[in-house]
């Protein structure tokens, strides 16, 4: 009897935590598909605008902006880490946060001073523990970040980085390719002039060369660069957010969908061992019945 009620407690106990996982597994779900669409919409709109400033920085070799000035010597090196509030989501943190040990190596072998900042409190526990002071956290960003909470601190970016207080801005994320694939990276945002090949534009058809683009500025290239490249970093910026958003969303569904089918294992398994286990109890009062009756007799 004492089996069988231990396997009834724990079955019992594997489908209340069925319950939890597989409720996180369908919010999961619900606020991936909000991500996925802010993902998806901002794609378009900041390949478009990386292009644009790609052209008009083409066209206009003579403008020369502070932007796009990549400095021969990095002395003073920004890193912000991606990661998110809440566990329960596999390796995405892991992922991520060794991308970013392995740059914070670099740049220190490099003899560069690193200025850290982390965003989500996996980050801040993490590296409150290894020792690595950070200069700023953040904890609001969670599934649904916003454009104006990316922007201040883009707009502190761009003053550090002109003032030349920063040479080299980089994130460490997860970056957001399709609903089955993400990829943890260490992304250069300024100098704009590092901007990959394949971010800042898609790859043409071999047999169509690309034919430069003619402009007509007004009232002059200067100007526009001066607003366009501002706008352009803080859409790529709020952009990485917005693919940790949606990465962190899709690993905590199949993290907790794996979870949940475990417990429908487990279940199915105590289950078979309570049917033997009753089984046998069973078989065995009854024997001790027959043997009771007999020795009436």
């Amino acid at each position: 009897m004492a089996k069988t009620r231990e396997l009834v407690k724990r079955r019992k106990a594997i489908r209340n935590i069925r319950k939890i996982t597989r409720t996180m597994e369908l919010i999961a779900t619900a606020r991936f598909k909000k991500a996925l669409d802010r993902a998806v919409e901002a794609e378009a709109y900041t390949r478009k605008i990386a292009e644009l400033a790609a052209d008009l920085s083409a066209s206009t070799g003579s403008v020369d902006h502070p932007l796009l000035k990549k400095r021969d010597e990095v002395n003073n090196s920004l890193l912000l880490v991606l990661c998110s509030n809440r566990g329960l989501c596999g390796g995405y943190n892991a992922g991520i946060l060794r991308e970013a040990n392995q740059r914070i190596r670099e740049v220190k072998a490099d003899g560069a001073t690193l200025h850290l900042e982390l965003s989500g409190k996996k980050a801040i526990a993490y590296y409150r523990y290894q020792g690595e002071p950070a200069e700023h956290t953040y904890v609001q960003f969670d599934f649904n970040p916003r454009f104006d909470e990316v922007e201040e601190i883009a707009e502190r970016y761009l003053a550090d980085y002109i003032a030349g207080r920063l040479d080299r801005v980089e994130v460490a994320y997860m970056r957001f390719l399709s609903a089955s694939r993400q990829k943890p990276e260490v992304a250069t945002l300024l100098p704009l002039s590092s901007v990959a090949p394949d971010v800042t534009r898609k790859a043409a058809a071999p047999a169509a060369p690309a034919k430069p683009v003619e402009y007509e500025f007004l009232p002059s290239a200067a100007n526009i660069l001066e607003e366009l490249l501002p706008v352009s970093f803080k859409v790529r910026l709020f952009k990485c957010f917005l693919d940790a958003a949606v990465s962190e969303q899709i690993a905590r569904r199949v993290t907790m969908k794996q979870a949940t089918e475990s417990a429908d294992d487990m279940i199915k398994s105590l289950t078979r061992l309570y049917n033997r286990a009753r089984q046998a109890q069973i078989t065995k009062e009854i024997a001790e019945i027959i043997g009771g009756a007999e020795a009436l007799k």
